[in-house]
């Protein structure tokens, strides 16, 4: 066989490295809750928690990268990836409230957000409208995930009082930031709607 045959052959077994990534860190996102249910008397709190988030959140930034630096950004990776993401931070955030590490109001806020957008992006998608995300998404899925860790982090001094902030400030961005993508999307459908009467 030729390298080039070997080269297709290869490529086309793992289809793309970078969805594979997405795809073994939904598959793994368990593990992540197990852990952290497991550690109910220390409040979620343990190294393997906190080891496996900055894992997730690695291999969260890797996939993004890869798909960029190689091209091999698609539509199922569109799709996955932030699904991936959703399930992580939804899991985590029901893990603590569970076990009684955070207050379940900031979590709803936290879940009836992403499940929002989540529905009107598909919606969207569905009608043929591309809503980008902004980057303050980015710095939201940042801080959402520092709340987390910061939460599953072994006890360490005013630990609690910080990981209250970061879980607040996370809420501020979840709520501002999916408002912002609300309005995108309403000015994206008002504008083809106009080009369509003209």
């Amino acid at each position: 066989m030729s390298s080039k045959g070997v080269v297709h052959h290869s490529v086309h077994f793992l289809r793309n490295p970078a969805n594979l990534i997405t795809s073994a860190r939904l598959a793994a996102s368990p593990l992540l809750f197990a852990v952290i249910l497991n550690a109910e008397d220390q409040n979620g709190a343990s190294w393997l928690a906190f080891t496996l988030g900055w894992v997730f959140g690695f291999t969260d930034w890797l996939d993004g990268y890869l798909a960029r630096a190689h091209g091999w950004i698609s539509r199922s990776g569109a799709f996955l990836d932030p699904l991936a993401d959703k399930v992580v931070v939804i899991g985590c955030f029901l893990s603590l409230w569970f076990i009684e590490r955070y207050w379940w109001v900031p979590v709803i806020l936290v879940i009836v957000r992403e499940v929002v957008i989540t529905f009107f992006r598909s919606y969207w998608v569905r009608k043929g409208l591309a809503v980008p995300a902004r980057t303050l998404g980015k710095y939201k899925s940042f801080v959402q995930g520092l709340a987390i860790v910061a939460a599953v982090f072994p006890p360490w001094e005013d630990q609690t009082l910080v990981a209250d902030l970061l879980l607040w400030a996370a809420v501020g961005l979840t709520m501002y930031s999916g408002l912002l993508y609300l309005l995108d999307g309403s000015a994206a459908t008002r504008t083809r709607d106009e080009l369509k009467q003209e």
